[in-house]
């Protein structure tokens, strides 16, 4: 099963702002150029490639001939036999951009999600259909390709290396706001490696100061030079419209997901049997870092490529292919652009002494299907319902690394269970020494007759080791 994740207002954005220079030198502008400083060719080389999305959804809605009358509507609601099914059809709009010459679009998946017909329009007003190659959830990305295209070129975006952006950086944001039309906006990167966003698994943006509003997702962010260097994604907002703060997917991650889908549109993605956590500045002391950054081991699987590399819990990963790691949830964006096959050069700190390790990169090992289990009689975890961990449970609740231990799905009020302290969410590792690897371990080690509970947890990405007496 799965659990419900936790939604967030989903758009995409533009951005404004103006760069400040080091220094300023005083004198009087000498040249027509230098008094109409202007972003128009820049736009005149880039717009023609973001193009306006248009995502069709049919579905049936449930139409009771006397849904309005509150009497009625007790015996005629939308279960009745006697209502009737009506379809409706629904239109979605969105931004995209054209990535190669062939008309292969990026866009974002929650724009086409469920559609059955999606059409684009250029900046030109030409209009075609489009076949759907590939949808990631996981990233919140989606490929379209033009259909009939023929001989055909269009305009299309050259990937800038998004790993190369500074905060401060001026960038451009197209896309097609509320529907009026392709508009342009300008600002500054507010920051790199957001997380916490609740867009997509990886959590990690580019944030903008961007003026962002309806019909912007999949929209184009881009660079000085032209190039593509976002996917723009989302807002935080508490109106529906813009409050400054905009988020779009790095042009890296947007490359790797249309890169797959030029290669089958399967994304398979690779493992390395680790569990990480976020460093505190409390365990950052401990560890004798300078700052708080890097993600710390705090479990490996058994014989996975991670351990059989050397690695050990308590390790601090500090980079990912020479690329310093802030957190844990850079590790799993770095992970998220390798392919099964290659390997991870991985920069470690233990004890105080750094050195490197070359992990292999294997494909994710088959998971079994998820069954609840409700536990109940005399149990002092009575109450609570528990399945076994998998990647996509793990996505929902916003966890890095690898699944290993039972989830809790549901806690009873007023029950045992709910007595212990457990949440929906919360993960069971192990249970009076013994690992939990899957439910009938889990139920065996909770129906265990014993006076007093040792009990690890995994919370969110912390873990919680507790001592209950009896």
């Amino acid at each position: 099963m799965r659990l419900h994740r936790l939604t967030l207002i989903v758009f995409a954005f533009a951005l404004w702002a103006a760069p400040v220079s080091a220094q300023v030198e005083e004198r009087v502008p000498e040249s027509q150029a230098e008094v109409q400083l202007s972003f128009a060719p820049i736009v005149k080389q880039t717009a023609p490639a973001v193009v306006n999305v248009y995502a069709i959804r049919e579905n049936q809605a449930s139409q009771s001939p006397m849904f309005n009358d509150p009497f009625f509507e007790r015996f005629f609601g939308e279960n009745s036999p006697f209502s009737r099914r009506q379809p409706r059809t629904t239109q979605s709009l969105g931004s995209g951009v054209i990535v190669d010459r062939s008309g292969l679009i990026l866009t974002n998946n929650h724009v086409v999600e469920d559609a059955t017909n999606i059409r684009i329009s250029l900046a030109d007003g030409r209009e075609f259909e489009t076949d759907l190659k590939l949808a990631d959830p996981d990233t919140d990305l989606a490929v379209l390709q033009i259909r009939d295209s023929g001989d055909r070129e269009f305009p299309a975006l050259e990937f800038a290396d998004s790993d190369m952006l500074e905060v401060g950086d001026l960038v451009l944001a197209i896309g097609n706001p509320f529907g009026v039309g392709q508009t342009v906006t300008s600002g500054i990167v507010s920051a790199l490696a957001r997380t916490g966003v609740g867009v997509s698994d990886y959590q990690f943006f580019i944030q903008t100061d961007a003026a962002i509003n309806p019909g912007n997702s999949g929209g184009a962010l881009v660079d000085m030079n032209g190039k593509l260097v976002g996917i723009n994604t989302a807002i935080f907002t508490r109106s529906g419209g813009s409050n400054g703060i905009g988020f779009a997917i790095p042009a890296n991650m947007a490359r790797f997901i249309a890169n797959a889908s030029a290669t089958g549109g399967e994304i398979e993605r690779p493992f390395v049997g680790v569990t990480l956590q976020g460093i505190t500045s409390d365990i950052a002391d401990s560890l004798g870092l300078d700052t708080p950054h890097g993600a710390l081991v705090v479990e490996l699987e058994p014989d996975g490529p991670a351990e059989q590399a050397g690695l050990q819990p308590g390790d601090v990963i500090v980079a990912f292919d020479d690329v310093p790691l802030q957190d844990e949830g850079a590790f799993g964006y770095r992970l998220a652009t390798k392919l099964v096959g290659e390997t991870a050069r991985l920069e470690v700190m233990r004890d105080g002494v750094y050195f490197t390790v070359s992990v292999p990169l294997v494909a994710q090992p088959e998971e079994p299907e998820p069954t609840e289990v409700a536990i109940s009689g005399s149990s002092r975890f009575a109450g609570a319902a528990a399945t076994v961990l998998t990647a996509e449970i793990m996505a929902d609740l916003g966890m890095n690394g690898e699944p290993r231990g039972v989830v809790i799905t549901r806690v009873e009020r007023n029950s045992p269970a709910q007595a212990l302290g457990l949440r929906p969410g919360d993960v069971i590792l192990e249970l009076n020494g013994a690992q939990i690897d899957d439910v009938q371990t889990f139920v065996e080690a909770a129906n265990a007759a014993t006076r007093g509970l040792r009990l690890t947890v995994r919370r969110g990405n912390s873990i919680i080791r507790r001592f209950i007496g009896g």
